[in-house]
């Protein structure tokens, strides 16, 4: 299992040639909920952005991603349907049940890596909540309805809902 912001800014390298061909910029997420593929930015000037499939990622490790062949990497051509930080933003949407009731802002997903399944969700409430109560991840069986304006949970099918402690670092005196 894997979260978007530790993919974010690594380098994908090409097996073959040993050569930085990119970096992470992003994730392609479709209209069910799972995710398409990374968005790979190339280029220092004029960068352009391209689809890296899922299924074509030969490993995730905690310094950079792998493939095995830099012609996997297909220029995007239209934008994604929905994207985690860019078009059709996903980050900073509300999470709701259908109930009405909210859980929060979409800050991180949680999907496993070899089929793109998104597992999870990491919200927030802001800052100072996350200070005192800590963020929590809901962990869903079945995809969300993305909508324009907020993410639809079935409360039914939610499994678990956990609070993550998270450090603050203490300002000098």
């Amino acid at each position: 299992m894997r979260t978007f912001s530790l993919l974010k800014g690594l380098p994908v390298i090409d097996l073959k040639s040993g050569t930085k061909i990119g970096e992470v910029s992003d994730l392609s997420v479709t209209g069910d909920g799972n995710v398409k593929g990374l968005l790979v930015k190339q280029g220092s000037l004029f960068k352009k952005t391209f689809l890296l499939r899922v299924e074509d990622v030969h490993s995730y490790g905690g310094d950079g991603v792998t493939i095995e062949n830099g012609d996997v990497l297909e220029q995007l051509q239209t934008p994604p349907e929905f994207t985690f930080e860019h078009h059709g933003r996903l980050s900073g949407r509300m999470m709701l049940t259908q109930d009405g009731k909210e859980l929060g802002l979409l800050q991180d997903v949680y999907f496993l890596e070899e089929v793109g399944t998104i597992v999870g969700y990491e919200l927030t409430d802001g800052f100072f909540s996350d200070i005192t109560d800590g963020k929590r991840v809901i962990k869903a069986v079945d995809p969300p309805a993305i909508g324009k304006d907020a993410i639809i949970v079935n409360v039914e099918n939610l499994v678990n809902e956990v609070s993550i402690d998270v450090d603050v670092p203490q300002l000098p005196k």
